[in-house]
């Protein structure tokens, strides 16, 4: 966070940072101008503990940086929480991203008497700019320090969103990025900088988003922007939108419990607008896409980390079986590196929540290198994916408090099906059997609020199994996604070992682990593969595991061999291994919950990872 205006900035800050704590709580700090110095106050963990350190202080000044930390280099102590202040006592920065660098930067300093106290690469960013804002000192008028900030960025190597101030000149600040989010928001006479617009929005009225290699200067009531080679920028504004209810509890004991109640109204959201006039099928407005352009292609290959991973593992399966074109499913850090052999054929879709996730954007980024169509899907409204794709589909699922993926989760997973419907009906797919899948996403939204009546019974399984640190998760075909997404929510808000696995695999080695000790869930949810699942589920047994089973309808017997069972509402099979998610999220909550696990906030994570 950054503010730069006539109101008391303390305030503001510390506002901002409540609505951005999602996306880090390792430390948090302030500094503000106060007339003559910096203040500057840090504490380790949440928010409130820096409130509760600033208690009764009075700190006052109208421009200060803001920072919550999820710490990548340095471990987690006051002494390494920002904001960092430069060893001559000048600058004072935050930063989000990593100096690749730093240990480089640091030699050079370190020679120039210029040295860190902190084990950070941030603390190091602080002394080069500090170094190169001394060398311009006497050049006269207030772009010494823009071009100080600007000459230390050029020997940068790495992601950067900062925002720094300096002691020489009261009334500036600047911000800049690569490869990490940094938004300008503009107020009445008041300016801004966050890395993501619910820092600032229900105080500004537009925002613009920087790009990489782009620095704002705000000045004398004034902004201006231009690039690291000093080239002068018209940015576009967008207006904010800010709707508060969406960032609060609203009686909810969590945000997570909240953002699961939520998904009947995000999926209606996702397909607003989107099925086509006769009911047999979809269209996206922003794929940018002609339909000759989309039948040549041959090949689709997802790029994704995390949950957005094993949505699109689920668009995996419907892709294929429906509109019968080969999908790949790729870690988008891994698919950096790998120079995999791609046709011309071949679409990209970059899936992320956030639209700010590093690894899908340097995916995303690479393959554009190499020539080849990009798409994204993405919550992320102006995010650095949507505007780095060539098209692209949005989320409309409204801003996720909750770090563990929910809402945003389930509304990829429809995305999906309906990509899978658009691709098919170009393809072979009928009219009739678009229409059915068609009414099949429809009625979606009806059979989450059915699942979501389970609320209490899953609760009372949960408590059955909250001591165990050990569970597996096991489905087939499009549970077997579900499966992974289960087991990474329960490591995720339960700290449970936790593995998903396509449940014929558990044979095939994972079945060591099997015993009293070590329950198994099995998502039973696929009518076709029911009788497969039943074998899977004996072998687990006859190992005398304990088992959890979420079946939907008629389930030939399998419940019947189960300690525990859910039943979901049954659906057409485009849409049930959506329902079925709605199972382990409970689940997963419940027992983050009852094992006193701080469920919003897990730790060690972060909601938007914009590190590699």
């Amino acid at each position: 966070m950054g503010y730069l205006g006539r109101r008391q900035a303390k305030g503001i800050l510390l506002e901002g940072l409540r609505h951005l704590e999602y996306r880090g709580y390792d430390s948090t700090g302030i500094a503000t101008w106060e007339g003559t110095d910096f203040s500057v106050v840090r504490a380790v963990g949440h928010l409130d503990a820096l409130i509760e350190k600033i208690g009764d202080l009075e700190i006052c000044g109208t421009a200060g940086i803001g920072h919550t930390r999820w710490a990548t280099h340095g471990a987690i102590t006051e002494g390494n929480a920002h904001p960092h202040r430069s060893c001559d006592g000048k600058v004072v920065i935050v930063h989000n991203g990593v100096v690749e660098n730093f240990l480089q930067i640091g030699t050079f300093l370190g020679a120039q008497n210029y040295r860190s106290s902190s084990e950070t690469d941030s603390e190091v960013l602080a002394n080069l700019i500090a170094y190169h804002c001394a060398k311009e000192d006497g050049a006269g008028g207030h772009s010494a320090f823009l071009e100080g900030v600007r000459r230390a960025l050029l020997h940068v190597r790495g992601a950067y969103g900062i925002v720094a101030m300096h002691v020489d000149f009261p009334g500036e600040m600047v911000g800049a990025r690569n490869s990490s989010p940094l938004i300008l928001g503009i107020g009445d006479g008041e300016f801004f900088f966050s890395s993501d617009t619910a820092g600032f929005a229900s105080h500004a009225k537009d925002a613009i988003f920087l790009n990489d290699g782009e620095m704002a200067h705000l000045v004398g009531g004034d902004f201006s922007i231009c690039t690291l080679s000093r080239e002068r920028v018209e940015a576009a504004r967008r207006a904010v939108e800010w709707r508060e209810a969406l960032v609060e509890k609203n009686g909810y004991a969590h945000f997570m419990l909240k953002e699961i109640y939520e998904q009947p109204t995000t999926l209606r959201n996702a397909m607003r607008g989107r099925f086509s006039p006769d009911g047999s099928g979809t269209h996206f407005g922003g794929l940018q896409m002609s339909t000759r352009e989309l039948l040549q292609i041959d090949r689709i290959v997802f790029c994704a980390c995390g949950s957005a991973r094993f949505a699109c593992a689920i668009g995996e399966y419907l892709i294929e079986r429906i509109a019968r074109i080969p999908v790949e499913v790729e870690y988008a850090s891994e698919f950096r590196y790998r120079n995999a052999p791609l046709d011309k054929n071949t679409l990209v879709v970059a899936v992320s929540q956030s639209g700010e996730t590093i690894d899908t954007l340097s995916a995303l980024l690479e393959a554009k290198r190499k020539g080849f169509r990009v798409m994204a899907i993405t919550n992320g409204v102006g995010s650095s994916i949507a505007r780095e794709a060539d098209g692209g589909i949005y989320q409309h699922a409204g801003p996720e408090i909750g770090v563990a993926a929910t809402k945003t989760f389930t509304s990829q997973v429809c995305l999906m099906a309906m990509l899978a419907i658009h691709l098919g009906r170009l393809r072979d797919l009928s009219c009739e059997d678009g229409t059915e899948m068609v009414d099949a996403l429809q009625r979606l939204p009806s059979l989450v609020e059915e699942a979501l009546e389970l609320d209490d019974a899953v609760r009372s399984v949960a408590e059955k199994y909250a001591h165990c640190d050990h569970m597996f998760f096991l489905g087939r075909q499009s549970m077997f996604p579900v499966a992974m997404e289960g087991a990474l929510k329960l490591k995720e808000v339960a700290y449970v070992h936790a593995d998903g696995y396509a449940a014929a695999e558990m044979k095939h080695g994972p079945i060591a682990l099997i015993g009293k000790d070590c329950p198994a869930f099995f998502l039973a949810c696929d009518g076709r593969m029911l009788e497969k699942i039943q074998s899977n589920v004996q072998e687990v047994r006859a190992r005398g595991a304990r088992i959890v089973v979420a079946v939907c309808g008629d389930d030939r017997g399998v419940s019947s061999v189960a300690d525990d069972v859910l039943i979901l509402p049954r659906s057409h099979d485009i849409t049930q291994a959506l329902i079925s998610t709605i199972a382990v999220q409970l689940f997963a909550y419940h027992m983050g919950v009852l094992r006193g696990c701080n469920v919003d906030c897990p730790r060690n994570l972060a909601k938007s990872v914009t590190v590699e």
